[in-house]
């Protein structure tokens, strides 16, 4: 740990200017009460749905987050950057068990314990705080009208939330604020889970609790007051990485939001979300392919290996990670990705380590539009890049080859948000050879690909 806190003073007395600052992002803590050290394997945590060996003072990988994993982490990041400027927190912080385990009362509660360790080791740092589709009693069902637990989160978090930012909070879960400080900068915080296909109110709606229409006019507002924006929400658009053609937001959803962030995105300066407990980023085009904004998806702090069907490998170490970042621009200088190796922490050496840097690791100048493309230029070219970018996708836990496959699921999710054009690039994946198209030329090929249909 002290050499990792020598890192971080180093970096940040060698690179930091006087414009730049930092802030944190965690995700997905998932944390289960229940869980506990015994060697009936059948009584270790009631989220995982098979038998647990082995079962560690730090967790397990079938197992979401305990309280010693949780506790650490939190303090982890106080020693390490102490007075960031914000925290972002993008959800999930119950476990992955059945409704019929938890109620509102048991979400309420985690919730708020959660909520409590944050501000006792960040008393004085704001925190911008986004519900997860785990939030909710029963998860999933997001209401796109006034409910309890919005009411009582709100309340949870009011030393946290401005007072006009309580009145859309608890009419939807969403909010925005002037960043913290500035006056020509602001957060976007989104209830995605109002678009999620789990759930089931939605699914004939328009426009859930109006979130959409709202979203435009702040970002027209942010236009007209020129304005910087960071966006940041739960249940991320596109595709997931792990699972050929797996997606959270229904179709019209999807498309909507893609189309929002193409109109507004000279001021969108970064978008941030979570839910997949996977280390990964999202570019988003304009129509002739240029790149016009990026996604950056944070690894989770639960290790839980996923029971989604079609999924291998599906586990994590926990990881953490802090961006630098233009105060003035809002654009992202850098990242640093930290970890925590589960299995070498349950062994005797529990320590939280540097995985990565954004430029370091990826060899961009920051993290704009333009150099993300050219990391996607560099994944695409070099089968060691990609392969050192999928270790990185479950924080160092699989280490396997990332094969032909792996490597359309990956790059495919990456490249293209959108639902039609991800199967188009599958399928041109599929069939070409591994010579790289630009955006602009995977454009033409495509729609020559649409046409062809047409023929036929």
């Amino acid at each position: 740990m002290e050499v990792l806190k020598y890192f971080l003073l180093i970096a940040n007395c060698g690179f930091l200017s006087g414009d730049e600052g930092q802030f944190w992002h965690i995700s997905d803590i998932h944390w289960d009460p229940d869980y506990k050290v015994t060697d009936d394997p059948n009584a270790v945590c009631p989220s995982s749905s098979k038998p647990v060996q082995d079962a560690g003072k730090w967790g397990n990988y079938l197992c979401d987050a305990n309280w010693d994993l949780i506790n650490t982490t939190i303090y982890t990041m106080g020693e390490l950057l102490p007075n960031p400027d914000f925290i972002l927190w993008t959800g999930d912080d119950t476990p992955h068990v059945a409704d019929q385990q938890l109620g509102e009362e048991a979400v309420l509660r985690i919730i708020g314990n959660l909520t409590q360790l944050i501000q006792q080791v960040f008393p004085d740092t704001k925190v911008y705080s986004a519900l997860g589709n785990h939030d909710f009693h029963p998860k999933n069902q997001f209401p796109g009208f006034h409910h309890s637990i919005y009411n009582k989160t709100a309340e949870l978090w009011a030393s946290w939330l401005n007072k006009s930012s309580v009145a859309t909070f608890t009419r939807g879960a969403f909010y925005s604020e002037k960043l913290v400080g500035s006056d020509k900068q602001r957060i976007i915080v989104l209830n995605t889970n109002l678009y999620y296909t789990s759930n089931k109110l939605n699914a004939d709606v328009s426009d859930p609790a109006g979130q959409f229409e709202w979203l435009e006019e702040t970002l027209s507002n942010a236009v007209t007051g020129k304005e910087k924006v960071y966006i940041t929400g739960h249940l991320p658009p596109g595709l997931f990485e792990k699972k050929r053609s797996q997606f959270w937001f229904r179709k019209h959803f999807n498309k909507k939001y893609i189309q929002i962030i193409q109109k507004y995105h000279s001021v969108i300066a970064g978008q941030f979300f979570g839910h997949h407990h996977t280390d990964s980023f999202r570019m988003f085009y304009n129509d002739s392919g240029s790149p016009i904004g990026v996604m950056f998806l944070a690894p989770g702090i639960t290790p839980w290996k996923t029971t989604l069907p079609g999924v291998e490998n599906g586990a994590n170490n926990p990881g953490i990670r802090v961006f630098k970042y233009d105060k003035e621009t809002m654009i992202i200088k850098d990242m640093m990705t930290y970890y925590f190796d589960l299995a070498l922490a349950n062994a005797g050496a529990p320590n939280w380590k540097l995985l990565y840097t954004l430029k370091g690791a990826f060899g961009v100048a920051d993290g704009s539009p333009g150099s993300m493309q050219k990391a996607v230029d560099w994944l695409y070219q070099d089968s060691n890049h990609l392969q050192k970018y999928y270790n990185y996708n479950s924080v160092n836990y699989d280490l396997a080859k990332c094969d032909f496959n792996c490597r359309i699921d990956h790059i495919c999710a990456i490249k293209e948000v959108d639902f039609d054009k991800y199967e188009q690039c599958v399928v041109f994946e599929r069939s070409s050879s591994s010579v790289y198209t630009s955006p602009a030329v995977s454009l033409l090929l495509s729609l020559l690909f649409l046409l062809s249909f047409q023929v036929l």
